[in-house]
């Protein structure tokens, strides 16, 4: 199975910069597997298709501000900051890299230093370990707050929306990039939702810079996915394994929820609720936990729609895309939802 297999031509014009407002009154194609067929929505009607006998499983990860943009020795540096790895210690992309030496000491501004502990990769622009200080001895995270942005993906040329790029039930701090399939879904949705006896349940993802970077090989088994954080709350898995067990359908909202549901119950029996994942979703992989899923439109040539393309079928998906093209579907991160039935 080749790259090419997974692309599509999209006209510039339809990759969204901005969200809508309210965000559920952005489009919905509902995809029904079993028909094969496709009809248009928008996202605000998706209770229309949702019963008491549905879970949905949103991920709760919030995105940090994890660019820091500065001038060192006259040079205009950036410290992209992907994962803590041991307290205040942080694996982070940085440019230029020559400037990030092993030992060094660099200063963004007059409070506050990163020093290099060791060089991680020069494969991938100089991935370093580093160790975030400063004189207040702040946590890491109240440092991005202060001095780092929201890092947007490269496709979207604008910061208008930079201040929305985020779900309304995000609440564990640690994404670099937003599992977007969220975005739609803004409190009155949630709160009808639940009315209506739908259950609600949260995992934390974290997604990581990776989610950027585009697949490089042309035979796709030779892709190697990046490894993301996961956890599920021990109460939360009982729940879902309640739920499975009685038929109830488990409804992932995004690939990213969808991810840490199929790494968590890989082992239905045995299920691992913390770890690393590089689950790589393609056609021929069988799902073991989720039944449904809802998320936005992806990018050509990417994982996620490979992804999707795995669970509603390679033909139907195109299809979809198509359909989504000459309708003038919003595409990518700040654009409309599909529900994958």
């Amino acid at each position: 199975m080749n790259l090419s297999d997974f692309d599509y031509v999209l006209p510039r014009e339809l990759i969204a910069q901005v969200p809508l407002e309210p965000r559920d009154m952005s489009r919905m194609m509902v995809l029904d597997r079993a028909s094969g067929t496709l009809s248009h929505h928008h996202f605000s009607d998706l209770p229309k298709f949702l019963t008491m006998n549905d879970v949905l499983v949103f991920n709760q990860s919030k995105v940090i501000p994890a660019r820091i943009t500065f001038v060192f020795e006259g040079k205009e540096c950036e410290l992209f900051f992907l994962r803590v790895s041991d307290e205040n210690e942080w694996e982070v992309m940085v440019r230029p890299g020559k400037l990030f030496r092993e030992s060094c000491k660099v200063a963004i501004n007059n409070e506050v230093s990163v020093e290099v502990l060791r060089v991680m990769s020069e494969a991938e622009h100089g991935h370093r370990i580093v160790r975030v200080s400063d004189v207040l001895k702040r946590d890491t995270f109240d440092l991005l707050d202060d001095i780092g942005t929201i890092p947007l993906p490269p496709y979207i040329e604008t910061q208008e929306g930079a201040g929305q790029y985020q779900t309304v039930y995000a609440s564990v701090p640690g994404s670099v990039a937003a599992p977007t399939a969220g975005f739609h879904f803004t409190q009155r949705l949630l709160d009808e939702i639940t009315a209506m006896g739908v259950k609600c349940e949260y995992v934390t993802l974290h997604v990581g810079a990776g989610t950027f970077l585009p697949v490089m090989v042309e035979k796709i088994t030779d892709h190697v996915m990046h490894h993301e954080y996961y956890s599920i709350e021990p109460e939360v898995v009982a729940r879902l394994i309640e739920a499975k067990k009685n038929g109830k359908r488990i409804i992932a909202v995004g690939t990213t929820a969808c991810r840490a549901l199929e790494s968590c119950f890989r082992d239905f029996e045995n299920p691992l609720l913390e770890s690393s994942t590089n689950l790589f979703i393609y056609p021929g992989y069988e799902f073991t936990f989720i039944d449904s899923l809802i998320t936005n439109f992806h990018l050509p040539k990417s994982t996620l729609l490979m992804l999707v393309s795995t669970l509603a079928g390679q033909d139907v998906i195109k299809k979809a895309y198509q359909a989504a093209v000459c309708e003038k579907y919003r595409f990518f991160s700040f654009g409309d939802g599909m529900f994958i039935m």
